[in-house]
């Protein structure tokens, strides 16, 4: 029965896609009333309609219908609730159904948040948005469908993979699907200026928040898929640049650097086609992220199964969209020629938006590289952390320089004269960091420029919040996540260069020193739990010359359905640092393999990315207000 019912909302949804389209090209040549009442009414019951089709998906799982394939491929009646819930969407299917959710959704509030805008524009937003919309539906009634059924119905489903049955992982898909699929609306929207030519500031106006929104939960979904990653998977570590990562940290760099471009485009109405240009490539980037993820041939615990068929699907309509996008812009490209001062405000953001594009382009070719290599001469090869960091690092300490002077430059023509306060502020910085050496020694010649350079963004931001204070003009939005950033970095910084890891193989009863700390294995019990069965251990870790003594209990774990053995890490947080402690046993030896961590300012890490978002939230609030 649910299967049937859900095939029906989805084949009702891509009529109702169709109708939009065909009546959004009526409404371009009738009266705008057509626009409040039958489009409207049509994005309405289409909304209604998706939603209802994923409650029924949902619905299946809390029931554990296994008559649906989907169902007994991705849960297990013994599983616990939010699992067969969040189980909807951990699978490709059902991740699908989330994507559409959000493209309509967002198609709808665009079509009653901007009113105000151009009939013509908006319904071209709505036309284009619709044509994704089908895209996906297609893809979904015919190449994954999560309502097909299976004859006989089995009694039992295989269950969920144990690592994404996690509270983080419940949450992060839909984070990080409305950063993703939320660029989508900008697209369209971008798509449909360059027919209309809605080229001045209001449309900067028409997408700013929605720009906003989409980095906000982009952003949101890569900070909870990190914490999964370092209590999750074992390895003690937030961010390993591994391919389904960086696919999404891509598209959040053409988002920062199209939100910073919107502010020239609003104020100066410069960089028009520029903002068009990263408007296509945020969700063309989104789109080859999910292309990757899905296709198969990246290998990463992140990934869904592989199929060819999936895969020839996502890049076929990846290539449609790139051509098509790529047509049209330069169908109406017209170059023009902006006289920007070199000493400018408009100057620091195109500085700011070049370094996005040298982030974001050495991270897609150390993405695809390996892809290309692998299809050309049927060699493997990896690219990891020491390319990205060698790459990366050092244009981040002159990056955050600029971030730090652009802020206090002025619009047109600017003056350098608080260059003496500049002068004062790296002297702190520099003299800061070296008290930082100085108690804790041994970091190279590049981390020292990258404290100092954090610690200067920091400075500066804090330099300008008092300023802004004394002169009751508080940019608090911009303040706060230049703040952010500057701790992110100086946090990641201290936490690479003072971290301290031992591996060790211990038995029960044994103990172990080495630097200033003792561990003392002391036990491991056995418990049942209703998804699984554990073996935890009990381990003392004692800092020797503080006397600070914290039990650990890091687990094995047992999973019948699927059967699967995963490792779960013990952690002790505080403000100052993490203990991180797993446990593996050897070769079913009495012998246990032990990695200990000492993870300095870890939470501040976590807290920064946060204080970022809420700059971004902040910044989505006000223009809510001015507008």
């Amino acid at each position: 029965m649910l299967s049937n019912l859900g095939n029906l909302l989805l084949f009702l949804s891509a009529f109702l896609s169709l109708s939009l389209i065909y009546f959004s090209f009526q409404c371009l040549k009738e009266s705008q009333e057509l626009i409040h009442s039958k489009i409207f009414q049509i994005s309405l019951v289409q909304s209604t309609v998706i939603l209802a089709c994923f409650f029924t998906l949902i619905a299946a799982f809390i029931i554990s219908d296994f008559s649906l394939i989907n169902v007994y491929q991705n849960s297990h009646s013994a599983k616990p609730l939010l699992y067969k819930i969040s189980g909807t969407w951990g699978n490709h299917e059902g991740s699908l159904m989330l994507w559409v959710i959000i493209l309509v959704i967002f198609s709808f509030l665009f079509l009653i948040k901007n009113k105000l805008h151009p009939k013509k524009f908006r319904l071209y937003t709505l036309i284009f948005q619709n044509i994704i919309i089908l895209g996906f539906l297609f893809f979904i009634l015919f190449n994954s469908n999560p309502f097909t059924s299976i004859s006989p119905v089995p009694k039992e489903g295989l269950g969920l993979n144990p690592i994404l049955q996690d509270p983080a992982l419940a949450i992060h898909p839909p984070l990080l699907y409305l950063g993703f699929v939320g660029s989508s609306i900008y697209f369209s929207a971008a798509m449909a200026a360059l027919i209309t030519d809605y080229s001045d500031k209001s449309f900067a106006l028409s997408i700013k928040n929605w720009v906003l929104i989409s980095w906000v939960f982009q952003t949101l979904g890569i900070l909870v898929g990190s914490i999964w990653a370092y209590y999750e998977l074992g390895w003690g570590g937030f961010w390993f640049w591994d391919p389904v990562e960086n696919a999404s940290l891509l598209p959040w760099f053409a988002m920062t650097a199209l939100f910073h471009s919107l502010i020239v485009l609003e104020k100066r109405n410069l960089f028009y086609f520029w903002v068009i240009i990263l408007c296509l490539m945020t969700f063309i980037l989104s789109v080859t992220g999910t292309f990757l993820v899905r296709s198969g041939i990246l290998n990463s615990v992140h990934t869904f199964a592989s199929d060819p068929g999936r895969g020839i699907y996502i890049l076929s309509f990846l290539s449609l969209l790139i051509f098509g996008s790529i047509f049209l812009f330069f169908k109406k490209y017209c170059a023009k020629n902006y006289s920007i001062n070199s000493n400018s405000k408009e100057t620091f953001v195109l500085i700011n938006n070049w370094f996005m594009m040298f982030y974001l382009l050495t991270i897609l070719i150390g993405t695809l590289y390996p892809i290309f290599t692998d299809a050309l001469t049927d060699s493997k090869i990896s690219v990891g952390p020491p390319f990205y960091n060698a790459v990366i690092f050092p244009v981040v300490v002159a990056f955050l320089i600029f971030m730090a002077v652009g802020p206090n430059t002025k619009w047109i023509k600017n003056r350098f004269d608080n260059l003496i306060n500049l002068i004062i502020i790296a002297v702190v910085a520099i003299a800061i960091n070296f008290a930082i050496f100085y108690f804790f020694k041994s970091y190279t010649i590049l981390s020292n420029l990258i404290i100092i350079s954090s610690l200067f963004l920091i400075i500066s931001s804090l330099n300008d919040l008092i300023k802004s204070i004394k002169k009751s003009n508080i940019d608090l939005a911009r303040i706060i996540s230049h703040i952010s950033f500057g701790f992110l970095v100086f946090f990641i910084g201290l936490n690479h260069n003072f971290s301290i890891e031992r591996d060790l193989n211990m038995r029960v009863g044994e103990t172990k020193k080495f630097h200033n700390y003792q561990i003392k294995f002391k036990n491991l019990k056995l418990k049942d739990y209703d998804n699984y069965k554990a073996i935890i251990g009990n381990l003392e870790v004692e800092n020797i010359k503080l006397g600070d003594k914290k039990t650990l209990n890091p687990e094995i774990r047992i999973y019948e359905n699927p059967r699967t053995l995963t490792y779960e890490a013990a952690i002790k947080t505080n403000f100052i640092k993490d203990y991180y402690l797993t446990m593996s046993n050897i070769d079913r030896s009495e012998f246990y393999n032990i990695k200990f961590q000492k993870k300095p300012m870890m939470i501040w890490i976590w807290i920064s990315v946060l204080f970022l978002t809420l700059g971004g939230f902040l910044r989505i609030f006000k223009n809510a207000k001015n507008n």
